[in-house]
């Protein structure tokens, strides 16, 4: 086994296009390398007609997938980032984070139907199990009537197009790119509108920490950039106490000077109160930047949201 590395990975169309692009890349990086796919099944996999945010909270796609790793039948695993919970897992480390798609949102809508956001009038029907989608966008299209809709890329665009399906539903940019669905987006929506999911449109690659080679080989396929920016996400979602079932959304981008901008967002799932804010940082400190924002958040109103909701689970 020593010239071959085996990758651990969902059996997803996503999650394998994911996986044969991280084998590309090692296999640039490292022609001598063989690189073989584990595929792994999740709870997330299994069920998919609860609710994200009551279908088992963190590590959903993820748990087994790190277990492979852990147990030494994989090597490698490769993750959507924004799946992976923020919480490291004894034993893993966090090895690569290649550079990331657009992270933005995408309104998919019933051709005919819906050619925009502006088309979304109230009793019109959202398909999303995410809540942070579903309060960004009750917030700016109010009266619409939000519907679970879990599944995988695909069957989530086709839904929209079936007999009785919802009118819209809201994917990440990335994926539909990834899959050769652009065709499908009907609008891609604005970060003024929809903040992403802390991580969204970047890959997280996992391995023993202690396994030197593997972290060798990865080692390339870092981009330092992108792993600050989602360092800085990642905080301020962890500082929130939140997974999938929290509606908050992030995004830092890199401005002049060394310095990071973080936007964050706490939305009501049923369309009421929106906290959103932003703030200026150190890009070479991450991770107190997105925890500053996530406690100004918290003071402004969100950390009552958020306690609500918990309660109300």
């Amino acid at each position: 086994m020593a010239d071959t590395l085996r990758l651990a990975t969902r059996g997803s169309a996503l999650a394998l296009w994911q996986a044969h692009h991280v084998r590309d890349l090692l296999r640039a990086a490292h022609p001598a390398l063989a690189v073989e796919l584990v595929l792994v099944r999740t709870a997330g996999d299994r069920d998919r007609a609860t609710p994200l945010d009551k279908a088992g909270g963190t590590g959903l796609f993820t748990k087994e997938v790190q277990a492979e790793v852990l147990a030494g039948r994989a090597d490698v695993a490769v993750h959507s980032l924004k799946d992976l919970p923020t919480a490291t897992v004894p034993g893993l480390a966090l090895a690569a984070v290649p550079a990331r798609e657009d992270p933005r949102d995408a309104l998919v809508g019933r051709p005919g139907r819906v050619a925009g956001l502006g088309d979304l009038g109230p009793g019109m029907v959202l398909g999303t199990s995410s809540p942070r989608r579903r309060g960004q966008l009750l917030a700016a299209r109010p009266g619409l009537r939000a519907v679970p809709l879990r599944g995988n890329v695909p069957t989530r665009v086709e839904a929209v197009r079936k007999e009785g399906g919802p009118d819209a539903t809201v994917l990440a940019l990335a994926g539909l790119t990834r899959l050769g669905l652009l065709d499908r987006v009907t609008e891609i929506l604005p970060t003024s509108v929809m903040l992403p999911a802390p991580g969204q449109g970047a890959l997280g690659i996992e391995a023993r920490a202690g396994d030197r080679r593997t972290l060798d080989l990865l080692a390339v396929l870092d981009d330092a950039a992108v792993r600050c920016a989602v360092a800085a996400e990642r905080s301020f979602l962890r500082r929130l106490q939140g997974g999938c079932s929290v509606p908050a959304g992030a995004l830092a981008t890199a401005t002049d000077g060394g310095r990071l901008r973080l936007e964050g967002v706490v939305a009501d799932p049923e369309g009421g109160a929106v906290f959103r804010l932003a703030l200026d940082g150190d890009a070479a400190r991450p991770e107190p930047l997105g925890i500053r924002l996530a406690d100004d958040l918290a003071a402004s109103g969100a950390g009552e949201l958020l306690r609500r909701l918990r309660e109300g689970e």
